[in-house]
């Protein structure tokens, strides 16, 4: 997230962020996902994929992904040829994860419009797909008109077995359900919601591409990802201290400073109540309660991949710690 969390600099978050990935990659972990915001504490990183360029290129073995790179404000073919260039130069190891972001002040500023955010999504991701999977490329859509160009650099030039990056979306209705089972794309589904309703979200994104014709092996293989948080103490009342002491401040900085483009208003979740339900939602407590309830998960959902929030005590030494232990005392269980 590179987080902000009260009394740090934006600065302190981002090195937490990079140092977290770096140690990632020591402790034997796979991936690292990273968020994307602008103008608020909530998260100081404003492009994931610039990000995911740096570390790219400080790790050899890591995979690195956006969770989410918010595709309204971004034109698809820059977001595309940025893709293409990660994939093919840290040897097919970037996932891009799409999002339709929210109906920020972000919408203004980049002069996408609140359209974009309410109705461009589908455009936008198919115009996309299309760049990253085939070698010539136009458009004559709602928003986006030009003339048939070059793909270049190619993603399928790689000298990887995979012809482009992984897409992810980010889902959060049945609708975007849909949209991405009808496209075979898999889902990243937040950390706001349990087991039983990721499960129903997964059923549904079966259900929708079975329906529209999409190959039975590549959606039996759809690899989901499950977004949580993750504090690890030799007791697990250690743990979910560690977070309710730090979380809700910074969930309440973070989250009050987004600004609608339409001054429309909006409810905010209490923080406190969120850090109490993220805490009993996810792996926080020991090793083994860790492992456990990952598992756990994995059983009821289908989903074995896990994109964890491991910054939640804002400290860079306990964040580093905890994706130490992750590595060294979780992973091994759950082999």
């Amino acid at each position: 997230m590179a987080a902000q969390f009260p009394g740090q600099g934006e600065g302190e978050a981002l090195h937490r962020a990079v140092r977290s990935a770096e140690v990632a990659e020591e402790a034997g972990l796979d991936t690292v996902w990273l968020a994307e915001h602008h103008f608020v504490p909530y998260g100081t990183c404003p492009s994931a994929v610039t990000l995911a360029a740096l570390l790219l290129g400080r790790t050899r073995r890591l995979r690195v992904g956006t969770a989410v790179s918010v595709l309204p404000t971004v034109h698809p073919v820059a977001l595309g040829e940025q893709a293409a260039l990660l994939h093919i130069t840290s040897g097919g190891r970037f996932s891009l994860g799409l999002g339709r972001g929210g109906p920020w002040v972000d919408l203004e500023v980049f002069g996408a419009g609140l359209e974009a955010y309410e109705k461009g999504f589908p455009e936008s991701l198919d115009l996309l797909v299309r760049w990253l999977r085939e070698p010539s490329v136009g458009a004559d859509g709602e928003r986006y008109r030009f003339r048939e160009v070059p793909v270049v650099p190619r993603p399928s030039e790689s000298l990887t077995e995979t012809e482009g990056p992984e897409v992810v979306v980010a889902c959060t209705s049945p609708a975007s359900v849909r949209l991405a089972a009808e496209r075979g794309l898999p889902m990243l589904l937040g950390m706001h919601i349990g087991d039983e309703e990721k499960a129903e979200m997964v059923a549904l994104w079966r259900s929708h591409a079975r329906a529209s014709g999409r190959p039975a092996g590549e959606v039996h293989r759809a690899a989901h990802v499950s977004a949580g948080v993750c504090q690890i103490a030799d007791r697990r009342t250690d743990a979910a201290e560690t977070l309710m002491k730090a979380m809700p401040g910074w969930l309440k900085q973070g989250l009050e400073a987004h600004v609608t483009v339409d001054g429309r208003q909006r409810q905010m979740r209490d923080p406190l109540a969120y850090t109490e339900l993220l805490c009993g939602l996810h792996p926080v407590g020991t090793p083994r309660l860790c492992a456990d309830r990952l598992a756990a998960t994995s059983e009821r959902t289908g989903i074995s991949r896990f994109a964890l929030l491991v910054e939640g005590s804002g400290d860079l030494a306990a964040t580093e710690e905890n994706v130490r232990r992750l590595g060294a005392e979780v992973l091994p269980q759950l082999a």
